[in-house]
C-alpha cells in the first residue's frame, strides 16, 4: 500500500479542504510574512492558533458543521464582493470552457456564449442586435 492510499484512507470520512480553508491559509501566510518584519509573540500565538484551526476544519468527521461554517464565510464573502464590485462574472464550469468560448457584445456588454472550434465567425448580439466578428 503506497502513501497516496494510506493518506486517501485516513481522509475517507473527514471535511478536508474548503473555501474557507483556503482563506485561513492565505491569511496564516500573509501573517508569516509579517512576523518576519514584527517579531511579537502575539502574532506567533495567533498564527499558530490558526494553524491549529485549519487543521482541525479539514480532518474533522463533522462534515455538515464544516459545511454549514463554509456556506456563512461563502455569503459574507458574497456581501463583500457585491459591495466593493469585484464580482464580474459567475463561474463557468470547466466542461463549459472545453466547449464554448465567452465573449462580451461591444453595444450592451452581454456576456455571449459560442461553440469553440468554428473559426472566424459573425455573432449576432441576441439582446441588441449588434453584430461582431471573432474567432471561435
Amino acid at each position: 500500500m503506497n502513501w497516496r492510499d494510506k493518506f486517501t484512507n485516513f481522509m475517507y470520512g473527514r471535511y478536508g479542504v474548503d473555501q474557507l480553508s483556503r482563506f485561513m491559509l492565505i491569511i496564516i501566510f500573509v501573517l508569516c510574512i509579517l512576523s518576519m518584519f514584527f517579531r511579537t509573540q502575539i502574532l506567533s500565538l495567533l498564527i499558530f492558533l490558526l494553524i491549529i484551526l485549519t487543521y482541525y476544519r479539514m480532518f474533522s468527521r463533522n462534515i455538515y458543521k464544516r459545511a454549514a461554517e463554509n456556506e456563512k464565510y461563502l455569503q459574507l464573502a458574497g456581501r463583500f464582493k457585491r459591495k466593493t464590485g469585484t464580482n464580474t462574472y459567475h463561474h463557468q464550469s470547466s466542461q463549459q470552457k472545453k466547449y464554448y468560448k465567452y465573449f462580451k457584445c461591444p453595444g450592451c456588454s452581454q456576456k455571449i456564449r459560442i461553440p469553440k472550434g468554428h473559426g472566424k465567425i459573425e455573432i449576432k448580439c441576441p439582446k441588441c442586435n449588434t453584430k461582431f466578428i471573432r474567432k471561435s
